[in-house]
């Protein structure tokens, strides 16, 4: 079904006239020429610059395809030409593209159709992110790909025909044609919408780097046309130009223009401002990987997936500046930094590979990970535990710990072994972070034996209309986080202390402690041991009353509460658990609505309750829960038993499990 680009009548007419005219030349602020833009002075460029000087564009055109065909290659760090591989999704998506069905946004499957004369307007759903990642053009590469190896024209034909189409309907300075055009008010506001989503530096910078691997699988062909060789060096500079003077102010999204800024000067230097766009990128990320990455090796947005992602964006700057000489332009400090983060990586990982989803993170597949590791082994070929997660266990060695903290980022990995039948208990307790993070403070995941049993929340959805940021409101509330609540309202505060750390064979100690709302704080103390046993106490305290409530989001599976409130899990395989909690005031115990999402818009249901308790103002009160695996040595009751003598400094608990009494403390 064909669909109607309302973009406005004045226009559409200036699009239509421009396109009948000659090829589409995006508007460039002074309208300069290409060979305004392009440095003909150099050598390699002598009879481009004889063509310009006779006024011939036609015949400069040539010349400078000629040239791009024979020039010495800069190296595209990332690119081997000699082994393009097309995987089954990305033929899936070059296939799709040529019927106009744009894969834009994994998380919405199957792809929309966007209509015979494409609307790139069209937003099926009001998620902000499947406006922003169409104007990515994810599924060019594939068609570059499927071209380069099978030189079926349909494929570089349908990529030089989409990206003109998008050049046309997405001009830059669309507000300011429209105004000199007489628009309406409407169609100026929609235009500028338009260029929020289409021109967002984010964007811009996707396709700023993919049009280079584009380029180098397309330049040889036949169908890649002087005239079309303008327009892309034309518009390529405007990207650049654009991302240079209205870079993201922090965050993922400023490494990801600066790497990008970088890939652009070092491939194409032959644009006038080349050296100024990769000065740009490499000063950035030299002054960013010390803003965002905190002594201990942690991304400051205090999201595994985006932590990993910033680890890739700092080794691709340095990998295409090695690749083309410039690797003196970052100090010794930036790779031992990058090191650090590797560190953290593998540190935060459960031995399956699977990872905890605090903050917008997703499951991260196995596979993709290792690969990760591989990678990241060549650029330290000397760090043998990333050799060990690389080749699963093949090559390297092992840390010499098991348990390890990241106090300035607030992440403690409680773990008894490095093997499948290790427990692994991951928490979250650090400072304020950014968009990306979520009110959970003192939240954990409980791993055994291959089973996650209190998997994070996720995410599910980032942003739209309010439809869908309610469904992202919902996956970001304390509540559906294991940490305390007051009157089931979200954290006022997220800057968590470490209080106590002690990592020992037989156990490991963790307190941290934070101001989570005005009148009440929170400390939260685990106590982990090396037979699998947590328990973790909290102690809520301060002027505030109201409820309090100890959240647990279990994994997908069936449960049952025992009539004492023992919560048992119910999997055949054997791999169970039994969480029990008191207080020192009366509990009720209340079953609550719970979700977990792995990925973009998936979701699946899951057993999720808390354990409240009536606060007094100025009152403390206290929560002790013990959570242990349900296996023949621990059957039976278990019994809960605080030292009278606690105070808010010192803290003692007895727990009996099965036929063995515990004793657990700690003081500040």
């Amino acid at each position: 079904m064909k669909r109607i680009l309302m973009i406005g009548c004045a226009l559409l007419a200036f699009a239509t006239a421009a396109a009948a005219a000659e090829p589409v030349k995006p508007a460039l602020g002074d309208e300069k020429s290409l060979y305004d833009l392009l440095d003909l002075e150099r050598p390699e460029l002598k009879n481009v610059k004889k063509a310009v000087e006779k006024g011939n564009i036609p015949a400069a055109d040539k010349e400078l395809l000629k040239y791009f065909r024979t020039r010495k290659p800069v190296q595209l760090f990332g690119l081997d030409l000699e082994n393009i591989k097309v995987s089954k999704l990305e033929q899936r998506q070059a296939d799709e593209a040529l019927e106009h069905k744009f894969y834009a946004h994994k998380g919405y499957q199957p792809s929309y159709f966007y209509g015979d004369d494409i609307d790139w307007r069209y937003w099926p759903v009001r998620d902000n992110e499947l406006r922003w990642q169409l104007h990515r053009h994810y599924w060019f590469i594939p068609l570059a790909k499927c071209y380069y190896l099978t030189r079926d024209n349909r494929y570089i034909d349908a990529w030089i025909d989409q990206y003109t189409d998008w050049v046309k309907k997405n001009p830059l300075d669309g507000v300011e044609r429209l105004k000199a055009a007489g628009a309406s008010e409407e169609e100026i506001a929609a235009e500028r919408e338009n260029i929020r989503f289409a021109w967002r530096p984010m964007e811009a910078g996707r396709r700023l780097q993919d049009l280079l691997t584009e380029f180098a699988l397309t330049i040889q062909s036949p169908r890649f046309s002087p005239e079309f060789l303008n327009l892309f060096l034309r518009t390529y500079r405007q990207h650049a130009d654009h991302i240079l003077h209205n870079y993201s102010k922090q965050g993922n999204h400023l490494l990801f223009e600066a790497q990008r800024m970088l890939f652009a000067g070092i491939y194409f230097p032959e644009f006038r401002e080349a050296a100024e766009w990769r000065r740009s990128g490499i000063e950035i990320l030299n002054r960013e990987i010390g803003v965002q990455v905190y002594p201990d090796g942690m991304q400051f947005e205090l999201d595994f997936g985006y932590h990993i992602a910033a680890i890739d964006i700092f080794l691709k700057a340095l990998g295409m500046a090695r690749q083309n000489g410039f690797e003196n332009e970052f100090p010794a400090s930036y790779i031992e930094t990058v090191g650090k983060m590797t560190t953290v990586t593998w540190n935060l990982l459960f031995p399956d590979y699977s990872n905890p989803m605090f903050g917008d993170t997703k499951s991260h597949d196995k596979a993709s990970l290792k690969k990760q590791f591989r990678s990241w082994s060549r650029v330290f070929p000397d760090d043998h535990q990333l050799q060990w997660f690389a080749s699963e266990g093949r090559k390297g060695a092992l840390p010499d710990y098991t348990s390890q903290q990241f106090p300035a980022s607030g992440f403690y990995v409680l773990r008894t072994g490095w093997d499948t039948d290790a427990t692994v208990t991951v928490v979250k307790a650090g400072p304020p972070a950014f968009w990306h993070n979520q009110p959970d403070n003192g939240t954990f995941d409980y791993w055994r034996r291959g089973r996650n049993f209190f998997p994070d929340s996720g995410s599910y959805v980032y942003g739209g209309d309010s439809a869908v940021l309610a469904q992202r409101n919902w996956f970001r509330q304390t509540r559906v986080h294991n940490t305390l609540t007051l009157d089931n309202r979200n954290l006022d505060s997220t800057d968590s202390k470490l209080l106590l750390w002690k990592a020992a064979p037989e156990e490991t100690v963790l307190v941290t402690e934070n101001p989570s709302y005005e009148g009440l704080t929170h400390r939260r103390a685990f106590f982990a041991t090396q037979d699998g046993l947590l328990v973790i106490a909290d102690l809520a305290t301060g002027a505030a009353a109201g409820t309090v409530g100890v959240h647990f989001n279990l994994c997908p599976g069936k449960v049952e509460f025992a009539k004492d409130g023992t919560l048992r899990t119910l999997f055949d395989d054997g791999n169970n658990i039994r969480i029990k909690s008191t207080g020192s005031a009366p509990l009720k115990i209340q079953q609550e609505e719970g979700w977990v999402s792995n990925a973009y818009r998936k979701k699946e249901e899951r057993p999720a309750y808390a354990v409240e308790m009536p606060k007094k103002a100025g009152e403390s009160l206290w929560l002790i829960t013990v959570i242990t695996p349900d296996d023949d040595a621990r059957k039976g009751s278990i019994a809960i038993v605080p030292d009278q003598e606690n105070t808010g400094s010192r803290f003692g608990v007895a727990i009996r499990v099965g036929g063995k009494t515990y004793r657990f403390g700690y003081e500040l």
